[in-house]
């Protein structure tokens, strides 16, 4: 993204009653979108908008877990041919009960392209072929949720290359890899302290 387009950002904000579609609308350099929604689309909803918009592209999707009414979304993503490529970043406790849609994303994607972290955030971050740096972020996760949820997209800048940044730092680790080792890649301990991490030791097993 070249700093001059990122100076002269267009900065818009929106309630949303349609569709992700609508509340999008046009993706262009320097972007800078808010939107409120009442839950009627979700991130899925707007990272297809976004695809349909600037075409061929790399993505990377943070997530927290993927209930079994989500799996097709995935799905969806793992079958799309504008992606060049995937990166999944979820929470190491998705692996008690999505081990079998992570394993497809690995096939879809290669065997690197999954890291496991303590992880609450839901972010996507979108690069096309035309250059493009899209991030996405917001409250909702993959699916759609009928009440209050905010969203924003931005184009270029450092909020990208922020996230691309953790991205690229977060050490791989094995399918079998210990709560200890998700802590250390997610490099929790160097936020809290030592007796502070004892309140949350051990992995969470989802409640189905």
């Amino acid at each position: 993204m070249h700093k001059s387009s990122v100076e002269q950002r267009t900065k818009t904000a929106v309630e949303s009653f349609g569709s992700a579609a609508l509340a999008i609308g046009d993706i262009h350099p320097g972007m800078s979108l808010f939107s409120v929604t009442r839950g009627q689309w979700s991130m899925i909803d707007a990272i297809s908008h976004v695809l349909d918009k600037v075409g061929t592209s790399k993505i990377s999707l943070w997530t927290w877990t993927v209930a079994e009414y989500e799996v097709q979304t995935l799905t969806r993503l793992r079958n799309d041919r504008r992606l060049t490529s995937g990166r999944l970043v979820i929470d190491s406790g998705a692996r008690v009960k999505n081990m079998g849609l992570i394993q497809e994303w690995k096939g879809t994607f290669g065997p690197d392209s999954v890291r496991y972290v303590a992880n609450h955030a839901k972010i996507c971050r979108i690069e096309s072929e035309s250059g493009l740096r899209l991030l996405l972020r917001g409250s909702m996760n993959l699916n759609f949720n009928p009440r209050f949820e905010q969203f924003d997209i931005t184009e270029g800048g450092a909020d990208f290359d922020l996230v691309e940044q953790i991205e690229n730092e977060i050490e791989p680790l094995p399918d079998s890899a210990t709560g200890k080792q998700v802590w250390k890649a997610s490099r929790v301990s160097e936020a809290f302290d030592s007796e502070q991490l004892a309140l949350f030791a051990g992995l969470k097993v989802w409640s189905k």
